[in-house]
């Protein structure tokens, strides 16, 4: 089911309310996601201070996706920025 999210909060809510359903504990959880207990519990409260990544990282382990909505029109440009990163990451 997609549940449209406003602020950091929402999200993470958003991963409150899986952990919980699926009664996952949160030091379980920042454990498998290789996170501190802390940062799980700053997310889950929606401190938006918290490392993307990290954000990734706890989405990732409990089943949950990440998009966005991008218009049509900025297709070709996201994939030329995608190209140039990846020729970037060759050269290094």
């Amino acid at each position: 089911m997609k549940h449209i999210i406003h602020s950091s909060e929402d999200l993470g809510f958003a991963l409150r309310a899986v952990r919980k359903s699926t009664k996952v504990r949160l030091d379980d959880l920042s454990q498998t996601a290789q996170v501190s207990k802390q940062t799980t519990t700053n997310f889950e409260k929606g401190k938006p201070t918290v490392q993307f990544g990290k954000v990734l990282q706890l989405l990732k382990e409990v089943g949950l996706t990440l998009s966005v909505d991008l218009p049509e029109s900025a297709l070709p440009a996201l994939h030329r920025i995608q190209r140039e990163a990846q020729a970037r990451q060759r050269e290094d």
